[in-house]
């Protein structure tokens, strides 16, 4: 390749790279940071299997359905919202869809990662979170939150 080719083949590199790079992450409104951060505050919590977290941020008519599709109400959905084998839980591509001024769903993917348990299986590595916010008298509440398991590449 003789250097004019050479020097072509860089100015064109240079000039297709920049349209590759990622677009800027939208300005989100402050209901729609309000809810991120309750989500990520959420996702904390569940590391650290945060009882006193969970009590404070679900609503009493809480509702989970985990990655193996058991729905769980209440308490008993409560003491499942932790998770203290939980090694990694790394959302990406968080959005937020307000319903009215009351409500808001949250939905992100996730790479989860636990401890390895001799008598079960891996947990799927990587997830799609749903999680319902309502607004009540003493601020925003957890009210539903689903964890549905995804192949890498299925999206």
């Amino acid at each position: 390749m003789n250097p004019g080719s050479m020097f072509g083949a860089v100015l064109l590199l240079a000039s297709v790279i920049p349209g590759v790079a990622q677009a800027p992450a939208p300005i989100l409104t402050s209901l729609q940071q309000t809810l991120v951060n309750n989500e990520k505050s959420l996702i904390e919590a569940k590391k650290r299997d945060d009882a006193t977290f969970f009590k404070r941020t679900v609503s009493d008519d809480f509702t989970l359905v985990g990655p193996d599709g058991q729905m769980l109400q209440g308490r008993e959905a409560v003491d499942n919202l932790g998770d203290s084998d939980l090694v990694e839980l790394m959302p990406y591509d968080i959005k937020v869809m307000p319903e009215g001024d009351d409500a808001a769903i949250v939905t992100y993917d996730a790479i989860v990662r636990e401890k390895h348990k001799e008598d079960e299986g891996p947990q799927p590595r990587y997830q799609h979170f749903t999680s319902i916010w309502v607004k009540q008298q003493d601020g925003w509440k957890l009210n539903f939150q689903q964890a549905t398991p995804t192949r890498w590449g299925d999206w």
